[in-house]
């Protein structure tokens, strides 16, 4: 894990977020949209009952926010970040990481268009785990 510099408006963030949801918050990616990662087991605080946590802090930031539970074994955590997709098989080979979709479709969700996903699932992994790739068979 690298160490990580945050500028005023990611703190700004992040104080916001704790201080509506009470949850304990670990990371904060903004690109475009927000994505918090939370230490585990805060993951009901920071959703609130019936999502009112997290709705009411998307309203006062205005911008679209992404919950992640931070695991501390590394295919847990990519489970967490390939959430609502849960049809999946997930192994480590030495330095990668390789999801096996049950189907097509599956797998062209976890992909996404041009990438996407899986580029952004492998963002969010390399910030805490010393993984090379992710890959989709």
């Amino acid at each position: 894990m690298t160490r990580r510099i945050y500028d005023e408006n990611i703190l700004n963030y992040i104080t916001l977020f704790e201080s509506v949801t009470g949850a304990k918050v670990k990371d904060c990616i903004v690109n475009g949209s927000i994505t918090f990662i939370v230490e585990k087991g805060n993951m009901g605080l920071a959703i609130g009952k019936n999502g009112s946590n997290l709705n009411r802090a998307e309203g006062i930031l205005k911008k679209t926010l992404k919950v992640i539970e931070f695991e501390e074994d590394v295919l847990k955590f990519v489970l967490n970040c390939a959430y609502p997709i849960r049809k999946i098989g997930i192994e480590k080979q030495e330095k990668t990481v390789v999801i096996k979709g049950q189907d097509m479709k599956t797998k062209g969700l976890l992909i996404g268009r041009d990438r996407v996903n899986i580029k952004r699932i492998l963002s969010l992994v390399q910030r805490f785990f010393d993984i090379d790739d992710i890959k989709v068979v």
